[in-house]
């Protein structure tokens, strides 16, 4: 104990004397000159609970003992204060260095208040609103014993088949790359010693979400034009954000899995982006190098990861196997492990766990839960319902309805509204759409209530039951879609339909000739062309999280006025996936359906069924005036670009103003259309307001044909309106 003592008053003192030098950096590497080869490989290898399993089953033997002797660098999975606390202690009280573990937990959308899955938080477009989810995250998982969390995923994802569409931001890097920085901050909080900041985990690095047929785990084979362009975007962000870590993706990319790429971990995030955080493995990739066929066995896999730049490994064990051998014969150079191990011990200290070890199990655990935090996810999940159909002014329903008639098994759901990677959230504590709607409508409404078949829609027996209670209502709800456990994490799908039974379900109770709403759950786009014609509105939902059915109620009744829009497009058939906003022409274009030797199908049309950024209002805004602040731009200019809208409705409500670029030549070929800012404003019924939007050369500059991102003298059109399709156009030039 003295001889621990005396390295930690070395540290301190270093610190007070030498402010030149980092003084994190100066006590990483008092602590670097003590430790032996197996404790540096012990800070490389991350442990997975028994508690939760969020891969292959992997048996942990001796692990007191390993964490005794300075073999495990962090924990994975293990949640709740007592358990932390009791892990912490061995560490901490019981090892040589004394050096804390990390605990790391899947925080996605929430820890216990579950929050709107990400996907649907990207349809609110409020960047501030989804910091503060994470936030709220951050605080109530540091209460509870966890300081790092595998989150933000800012994968790219173009393919709805991909069941992890719902855990990203949707299909753009530009507004992707906002999104990462949001949660970033809220996650990290100002600083990542703060009492309830977490270190937050930018994945999967890289292109994860372009895996081919939407099949995850899948091959991603792209040009390092598109890589750069599209898919790297939003990790560079996370960088320039201070993420403290990184995570290695599944896929490979040219014929390099990940998590031994050099490219990627050491040419592009450690070289040309200076990253100084650390990099984890994805469960037991490093191992799965031997499948992909890139390496011949577990020691081969040791080395290819460790030499890529991949830090820790989760719950492979390769490292803890193979590393130290591998030094000690010359095979690895120590100096890898080394700079793992810096980069490692560097975060830990950024988190303020040598200071206080217990931080995480101290906190104020009352705050999970709360009426604050709840509210807020009450309001995120209203935030984040996209209104995509509203015929006859279907919607808003009146408070005054007599008799109302919900449908379907999602009506009293508590589990599903959670989504998948709903962390410790509970149905216990979830709010169903029945009890919102019953809490907003009082004891005199006359609710009647059938499910009408089964979250698989392979049930029917309940249909006739349904068709009689809805003959005598005076308004149909349907509560169908796709059930939380159909996305995620191993759920791609080929049919991105809703059930089929759901699907027949609405067409018999379409005979009726009733007002029917259908209120939409999913976690991805689903296919709804077919059943589009036979409702008369369609809220999406998503999977709303905690307070999903409060937030619904507000919204079905006019308490809140939907203002989400679509942060990835809906296609009109499977056939188009993977089907985005920001494709490029051809050298032979569709120019009107007619064309015969056009890009085209013959059988369905090249427009989505809702285009990236749609969503509609329960009042109506109108554009006009669109005006530029000068024709020409300089390099060193900002072009201005200004707006007038004017909600004309009789209902105050948020607008998503969307401003799209198109670069008509380049030394590559681009987009036909590329989001590049966007502003929310609010207006009350007859309110007119000029808006103002910047275009900077930073906007236009692309990875162009010399290798390097640069903005190119041309011509460009610029578009403003309500999503991809519905806009005004002006033209400039940059000289």
């Amino acid at each position: 104990m003295k001889h621990v003592l005396l390295i930690f008053s070395a540290i301190y003192l270093l610190s007070c004397t030498s402010p030149s030098k980092d003084p994190i950096d100066e006590k990483v590497e008092i602590l670097m000159k003590q430790m032996t080869l197996e404790e540096k490989v012990g800070q490389l290898i991350q442990y997975p609970s028994h508690e939760v399993n969020t891969g292959p089953t992997v048996k942990n033997t001796n692990e007191a003992e390993d964490i005794r002797n300075g073999y495990v660098g962090s924990l994975l999975n293990v949640t709740g204060n007592e358990s932390t606390r009791q892990l912490q202690k061995i560490a901490v009280e019981e090892s040589r260095l004394k050096i804390p573990l990390l605990f790391g937990f899947d925080v996605i959308h929430g820890y216990k208040t579950i929050f709107p899955i990400p996907l649907a938080e990207a349809s609110s477009w409020d960047l501030e609103a989804m910091e503060k989810s994470a936030r709220i995250a951050a605080i109530e998982a540091s209460s509870d014993g966890i300081g790092w969390t595998f989150a933000p995923m800012v994968d790219v994802a173009r393919d709805a088949r991909w069941g992890r569409v719902m855990e990203g931001a949707g299909e753009d890097s530009y507004y992707g790359s906002l999104v990462a920085k949001a949660r970033i901050k809220g996650f990290q909080g100002e600083s990542l010693n703060g009492k309830n900041s977490i270190a937050a985990c930018a994945k999967h690095f890289a292109a994860y979400g372009a895996a081919e047929s939407g099949r995850d785990y899948n091959t991603v084979d792209i040009s390092e034009n598109v890589l750069r362009e599209i898919y790297l975007r939003p990790f560079k962000a996370s960088v320039e954000a201070g993420v403290a870590t990184f995570m290695n993706s599944f896929n490979e990319i040219s014929g390099v899995p990940s998590s031994g790429s050099i490219f990627l971990n050491q040419q592009i995030l450690r070289g040309e982006w200076g990253f100084k955080g650390f990099i984890v493995s994805d469960w037991n990739s490093v191992t799965e190098m031997i499948s992909h066929g890139f390496a011949a066995d577990p020691i081969e896999a040791a080395i290819k990861g460790i030499t890529a730049g991949c830090d820790m490994d989760m719950c492979s064990k390769t490292y803890r196997k193979h590393l130290v051998e591998l030094v000690k014969s010359k095979k690895v150079n120590e100096k890898l492990v080394d700079e793992s191990v810096r980069r490692i011990l560097r975060i830990k200290f950024m988190l303020g766990l040598f200071d206080d070890p217990y931080k995480y199990c101290n906190n104020d655990s009352t705050v999970i839960l709360s009426a604050p935090h709840r509210q807020h996810a009450r309001e995120m999940a209203a935030k984040s319902c996209v209104l995509l159909k509203n015929e006859v002014k279907a919607l808003p329903l009146s408070k005054e309805l007599k008799k109302i008639t919900l449908i379907g098994p999602f009506v009293e759901e508590k589990i599903s509204p959670l989504g998948n990677w709903a962390a410790l959230g509970s149905g216990v504590n979830t709010v169903s759409l029945i009890e919102g709607i019953k809490s907003k409508l009082g004891e005199n409404a006359i609710i009647s209530y059938a499910k009408g078949t089964d979250f698989n829609g392979t049930d029917n027996s309940g249909f006739k039951q349904a068709i009689e209670i809805a003959k005598t209502s005076d308004a149909i709800v349907l509560a169908l879609g796709e059930p939380g456990w159909w996305s995620g994490e191993n759920k791609s799908r080929t049919n991105i339909h809703m059930p089929a039974g759901h699907e027949q379900l609405i067409k018999e109770l379409r005979k009726l000739k009733k007002t029917i709403i259908l209120v939409l759950y999913s976690g991805r786009p689903l296919i709804l062309t077919e059943i589009e014609p036979l409702v008369d509105a369609i809220l999406l939902v998503w999977q709303p999280g905690t307070e999903g059915g409060n937030a619904i109620a507000d919204v079905l009744f006019n308490d809140y006025n939907p203002s989400g829009r679509l942060s990835i497009t809906f296609p009109y058939h499977a056939g188009q996936v993977p089907i985005y906003y920001n494709y490029k022409n051809t050298g032979r274009p569709l120019t009107d359906e007619k064309c015969e030797w056009c890009t085209k199908y013959i059988d369905a049309p090249n427009k989505p069924l809702y285009p990236f950024g749609y969503g509609l209002s329960y009042t109506q805004f109108d554009y006009s005036g669109l005006q530029l602040s000068s024709e020409v731009m300089g390099m060193k200019d900002t072009l201005k670009v200004f707006i007038n809208i004017k909600n004309s409705g009789v209902n105050a409500g948020t607008e998503t103003v969307q401003l799209y670029i198109r670069d008509i030549t380049g030394s590559l070929t681009r987009p036909m259309k590329e989001l590049k800012n966007f502003t929310q404003v609010y207006l009350k019924p007859g309110e007119e307001k000029k808006l103002s939007l910047d275009i900077n050369v930073k906007d236009i500059e692309y990875w162009s044909y010399g290798n390097e991102y640069k903005a190119e003298p041309g011509k460009f059109e610029v578009f403003v309106g309500r999503n991809s399709i519905d806009n005004q156009k002006a033209s400039f030039e940059l000289k």
